[in-house]
């Protein structure tokens, strides 16, 4: 019998999470937990196996607000300190599993890890360092805990970021576009992940329209929108303007995918 994926978002928020610091507009001050933002960051359970998509600034909090005992293999869409910041804390991971951690990265995001996580990579192998197992990502399928992971394509503005579809389910994630060719690996997809950071354009992220417009296209039977910044407004005010098979994601938010 085929493994179901258990989906859990870990975080929906943007770059500087929800509430903002310091911001004093209503969607920060909201009392809603589903208001309530960490860095944007998914889990992905296959069976016994556990993967990530990025190791955000929270990524720690968000492991032990899961209450997660193992961690397989984290999927890294880009290398913007929002989706990396957190990979230090995967030591823990390697202590308990006695293993190096397999990561998977496009060429871009090795060489933002290389810099951001130096000591790492260095070859020193100082005492208590994470220890990873660096795998590149082209948009090349590959195949992981018997699932066949798909990467697909998507432009940050000027940036290549890697999205991921895994069985009927695609995570995308900072993007605002998405050629032909890559949209042709996202159809067919029941349940789509899309990033929606607020109403009025941005350079390089889907607005809210732009999410919308995407799902219209794709036509998957659900989709969630991620990477929701306080400009979008309130969970609960945003909900009334979606079409039945689409929600605004939220933190601990978790479902299972046959």
């Amino acid at each position: 019998m085929e493994d179901k994926l258990q989906i859990t978002f870990l975080g929906t928020g943007t770059s500087q999470g929800v509430p903002v610091i310091a911001c004093q507009c209503a969607v920060c001050l909201s009392t809603n937990s589903k208001d309530k933002r960490l860095r944007s960051s998914i889990m992905i359970g296959v069976g016994d196996k556990n993967i990530v998509v990025d190791t955000g600034p929270d990524f720690r909090q968000q492991m032990l607000r899961e209450n997660v005992q193992h961690l397989e293999a984290i999927l890294f869409t880009h290398g913007h300190k929002d989706h990396v910041a957190g990979m230090d804390d995967i030591r823990a991971f390697n202590y308990a599993a006695k293993a190096d951690m397999p990561v998977y990265a496009n060429e871009e995001t090795e060489v933002a890890l290389k810099r951001e996580f130096y000591y790492v990579f260095s070859g020193d192998n100082y005492p208590g360092i994470p220890k990873v197992l660096l795998n590149r990502v082209d948009l090349t399928p590959f195949e992981l805990f018997g699932k066949t992971i798909i990467p697909i394509g998507v432009m940050h503005y000027k940036m290549p970021v890697t999205a991921y579809r895994i069985d009927d389910f695609t995570y995308i994630t900072d993007a605002n576009f998405i050629s032909p060719a890559e949209k042709e690996k996202i159809k067919g997809t029941e349940v789509l992940v899309v990033n929606a950071l607020r109403l009025t354009p941005h350079i390089s992220h889907f607005t809210l329209a732009e999410a919308l417009a995407l799902i219209e296209e794709i036509n998957p039977k659900k989709a969630y929108l991620t990477h929701v910044s306080h400009l979008l407004g309130k969970h609960d005010e945003v909900s009334k303007l979606l079409p039945p098979n689409v929600e605004v994601a939220y933190d601990g938010l978790t479902f299972t995918l046959s």
